[in-house]
């Protein structure tokens, strides 16, 4: 069985946490680990942190403060993340960025705890795991303010378009895939774009409970994506991609584990 990845599960805060034990079984019998657990915010990543000590090695962390709840970010938060961030489960600052789609918290203040986040992942000398929605232009103009100094920068869930790949690309950032690219109606750009990715700058990710694939057949019974379903959409892009799905999901999971330090 191919092994693969799963580099962002919300595990905590969502529909997941009260079976989170079956579904890491689920995801470990269909070759799925470890999984990358997401902090969305300081009190959820304390909770990833703690999670993932239950299960070492099969799991670890992320520890940031998500866009939309950018508006709990104050003076204290950069250094209450400093603490969290040194737990030896935690693999990347983040997931942290700017989301102008939905507006959850002031674009100001997502600003301010984005470059916050940023300047920490320096000092630390970790990865970022970064989530941009339609704001592509304030996103990347910060980036490009720490991106020389950051060890390593991931956009997770991309669904952009030509234009912004190419950008994040010349930044060499890695580009995470979701189940996204399995959708009819708005995955088609996405399809097309995935093929131009290069083979060292893509990873695969559920995003679970979210996105489910909706090309799976049969359906599944539930409605919550899982980790366990991470197989199908590494093949799904690797058919995309013209590429053997098992050198795929090779590639991409020798990718994680350079990306994380795994």
């Amino acid at each position: 069985m191919s092994e693969h990845i799963d580099i962002a599960v919300n595990l905590i805060g969502s529909a997941l946490e009260k079976n989170c034990d079956e579904v890491i079984q689920r995801a470990v019998a269909h070759g799925v680990s470890p999984l990358i657990v997401i902090g969305s915010d300081l009190n959820e990543s304390q909770q990833a942190i703690s999670l993932c000590r239950q299960y070492p090695k099969t799991l670890y962390s992320t520890a940031g403060t998500h866009p939309h709840q950018a508006s709990q970010w104050d003076d204290t938060s950069a250094d209450k993340l400093r603490v969290l961030a040194q737990a030896a489960e935690v693999v990347a600052i983040g997931e942290c960025g700017l989301d102008y789609n939905r507006d959850f918290s002031p674009r100001a203040k997502q600003r301010e705890a984005f470059r916050a986040q940023l300047a920490l992942a320096v000092e630390l000398k970790l990865p970022v795991l970064m989530h941009e929605r339609d704001a592509h232009e304030d996103f990347l103009a910060i980036l490009k303010e720490y991106r020389s100094e950051l060890t390593n920068a991931l956009l997770h869930c991309f669904t952009g378009n030509r234009e912004s790949m190419e950008a994040y690309l010349e930044l060499d950032l890695h580009l995470g895939i979701t189940g996204w690219v399995c959708d009819e109606r708005r995955g088609l750009e996405l399809a097309k774009l995935v093929r131009d990715i290069p083979d060292d700058r893509i990873l695969i990710e559920t995003d679970s409970p979210y996105l489910l694939p909706r090309s799976m057949k049969p359906k599944p019974k539930s409605s919550k994506n899982e980790p366990q379903h991470l197989p199908y959409i590494a093949q799904y892009i690797a058919t995309l991609r013209e590429q053997n799905p098992t050198e795929f999901a090779a590639k991409t999971y020798q990718n994680s584990v350079k990306f994380f330090g795994l």
